[in-house]
């Protein structure tokens, strides 16, 4: 009878989870129709139908288009890159304040695309119609964003194997990185020329405005392989929550999928911040948030994490668009004003010493 229930919950529980993932996709498919209308110039449905019709204003087809459609795509990419990449990074470090931010692994992509903009030359001489300094070759500085990270994904591995190196040690890890980055970033800005300096900090405030179907192209066909992988190994993340040993005994190789799962995820991050920047807190809010919601299953966390951070970051970009329009107020300032409450309620309630048992 005991196990008849225990099974009973098993499937209560995983249809339960089962409706929150389809739930999450009608809210992404509603936020993108939000998205499309509102903006400095209101677009109702039925202009919106019309646009798809192809019977619209030239006007009204460039803004959807080659400007909100972008930007959208662009947003949702970003989202799932950023808080994917934080549900793997806490699975694997077995750490709950984990995240590509606050493990400095952002902070490091920065100092990247200002080290490819100053030395690589990748900022241009000229600025576009928007006052914003454009890249002129983007290859170059993700290549760097990722490379640059690769260091500070080194250090907190060799950490996490210290005997003795806790989840504070790894985060106070995390914001030495931060500080040792943004030095290194304000060094970058110190040499650098008017139009270097406006691309440097341009990356520090994080801004969906620079979204194109190039650079969305572009992370397209990196985050999918990543997506895939995640997706995949789901499991072999589960199974570390149970502890080395454990996973060993299953068969599953724990230092290569670490190491493996670390470097895939600071590839993602260092795409998202080389296009858009610094965006703060979304790797550690929406774990934090679909935890709370369906649990530690890594099965469905991976897919969970993904949808949630692209719903979560395309609904921050359409509240930053209309909050103070027509002045659009960049992304990575409102995830901030967002995401810094709930790291420090995490602090205080100290998380970190319960959350895995």
């Amino acid at each position: 009878m005991n196990s008849e229930k225990l099974i009973e919950k098993y499937h209560k529980t995983r249809r339960y989870k089962i409706l929150f993932l389809v739930l999450l996709i009608l809210a992404l498919v509603v936020m993108i129709f939000v998205a499309l209308t509102v903006g400095s110039t209101t677009i109702g449905a039925s202009k919106l139908i019309d646009v798809f019709r192809g019977n619209t204003q030239p006007q009204i087809y460039q803004v959807i288009y080659n400007i909100r459609m972008p930007r959208i795509a662009g947003a949702i990419l970003a989202g799932t890159a950023l808080s994917l990449s934080g549900a793997v990074i806490q699975s694997l470090l077995r750490n709950p304040l984990a995240s590509p931010y606050t493990l400095g692994i952002s902070g490091a992509s920065a100092f990247g695309a200002a080290f490819a903009i100053i030395v690589l030359g990748a900022g241009s001489s000229y600025a576009d119609s928007g006052d914003l300094a454009n890249i002129n070759n983007p290859y170059i500085l993700t290549i760097s964003a990722f490379l640059w990270s690769l260091v500070g994904v080194t250090v907190i591995l060799l950490l996490s194997h210290f005997k003795g190196a806790g989840p504070e040690i790894i985060i106070l890890a995390g914001i030495i990185i931060s500080s040792l980055f943004g030095a290194g970033i304000s060094a970058m800005q110190y040499f650098a020329d008017n139009v270097q300096l406006a691309s440097i900090v341009f990356w520090t405030f994080g801004d969906m405005g620079r979204a194109s179907w190039n650079n969305v192209t572009i992370i397209a066909l990196i985050l999918t392989p990543v997506i895939l992988y995640f997706f995949y190994h789901r499991w072999n993340y589960k199974t570390l929550q149970s502890g080395d040993e454990y996973a060993k005994s299953l068969g599953v190789k724990v230092g290569r999928v670490r190491l493996t799962g670390m470097v895939i995820a600071s590839l993602a991050t260092a795409v998202a911040v080389s296009f858009y920047g610094v965006i703060a807190f979304v790797g550690l809010v929406v774990p934090h948030i679909v935890r709370r919601i369906i649990g530690n299953d890594e099965q469905f966390l991976i897919p969970a994490s993904a949808l949630f951070g692209g719903l979560f970051l395309l609904a921050s970009d359409t509240l930053a668009r209309t909050i103070i329009a027509p002045v659009v107020l960049p992304i990575g300032i409102l995830t901030s004003f967002l995401g810094a409450p709930l790291f420090l309620f995490l602090l205080i309630k100290g998380m970190s010493r319960t959350y895995w048992k």
